[in-house]
């Protein structure tokens, strides 16, 4: 059988906005969005009654605060990281001029104009903090945003996962993005049989933190389409954990092949783009058509010096149908739905 028959028995190559290769993505008009004196005077009005109020992160709404110059820019990022590139950077907020508290206050401000926070651990942490944290391999608490260690591509538990920088490291962090529609596009073009692979369940060890999960593994694939609509999804390492597992089957030679060779295409630089997060820029990503990764980096000695984000993940009430295999890992498939996250240790 020939690669062009092959091809035949997938998806036609997806030519939607998500698909864009490299540099394109910086040539988007939604890709950089720049807070202007305005946009800021909202945040500090609703900053000013948060303070005064005394309010939690979960007390803080868009019915609350609507921020009104800001508020239309935020549901125009919304739809176009669902309908456009699938990724927006947006500068710059002066972190410099709040407190620690402020800066999360803010930070979920505008998160909630964009979704609905779900939690990234058991202990229901809806804002994480991304920084060396000093854990040493095989300590149950590590995970790889805690640790200066170079990622791999990958995509969280959630609709969108949003950022933003408070400190940058003093050397290396850098972001680097892929669309995952253009890697299934190149795929599908030059290694049909492998994509072939790539749309059948890979078993997913639960993650070390997710303590509230009663399932130990779940299975899913890394690319799927559900009533026309792309979705790519991908961690190794707990593809990884799984099939090391005396629980279950062996990976087999061709399931490796194929990983191995996504990720090989996902390192050309003809596709994934590079970029550094300035303290003050918050960037949010659609993981249903990204990948994304950071470089090891080199901290300071001095601790507010060191490299410091917040995280969030966003259920969003616009977010595509999935395929029934991510009920496991997201607990609802249907579109809009608030889904994603790890449930609460019991």
């Amino acid at each position: 059988m020939s690669d062009l028959q092959a091809a035949d028995d997938l998806p036609t190559a997806f030519s939607i906005p998500a698909a864009w290769k490299g540099d394109e993505l910086f040539n988007r008009d939604d890709w950089r969005v720049t807070l202007t004196q305005t946009h800021l005077d909202d945040l500090q009005q609703a900053l000013n009654a948060i303070s005064q109020e005394n309010l939690k992160p979960e007390q803080i709404n868009p019915a609350r605060f609507p921020l009104p110059h800001l508020g239309p820019v935020l549901r125009q990022i919304q739809h176009q990281l669902e309908t456009g590139s699938g990724a927006c950077q947006l500068q710059r907020l002066p972190v410099e001029n709040y407190s620690a508290s402020e800066l999360e206050s803010l930070f979920w401000l505008i998160s909630v104009h964009l979704g609905t926070p779900v939690s990234q651990s058991a202990s229901d942490e809806k804002i994480f903090h991304v920084r060396d944290e000093g854990y040493q391999v095989g300590q149950k608490e590590a995970r790889g945003p805690n640790t200066r260690k170079r990622l791999s591509f990958h995509t969280d538990r959630c609709d969108v996962i949003g950022f933003l920088c408070l400190q940058q490291a003093l050397a290396g962090g850098n972001n680097q993005l892929v669309s995952s529609v253009s890697l299934f596009n190149e795929m599908r073009e030059h290694f049909p049989e492998l994509t072939k692979i790539l749309m059948q369940p890979f078993y997913y060890l639960r993650h070390n933190v997710d303590a509230g999960n009663q399932k130990p593994f779940c299975q899913q694939p890394v690319f799927s389409v559900q009533d026309g609509h792309f979705a790519g999804s991908f961690l190794r390492v707990l593809i990884e954990r799984a099939y090391a597992s005396p629980e279950l089957p062996d990976m087999t030679p061709q399931q490796r092949e194929a990983l191995d060779q996504l990720e090989a295409v996902a390192e050309s630089p003809a596709l994934n783009v590079t970029f550094r997060q300035e303290p003050g820029d918050l960037l949010f990503l659609n993981n249903w058509v990204t990948f994304h990764r950071r470089d090891d980096f080199e901290d300071a000695e001095e601790s507010h010096l060191k490299r410091h984000l917040l995280r969030v993940w966003l259920a969003v009430p616009n977010s595509r149908p999935l395929n029934p295999l991510f009920a496991d890992n997201y607990g609802n498939t249907a579109a809009g739905a608030v889904r994603g996250g790890m449930l609460p240790a019991r």
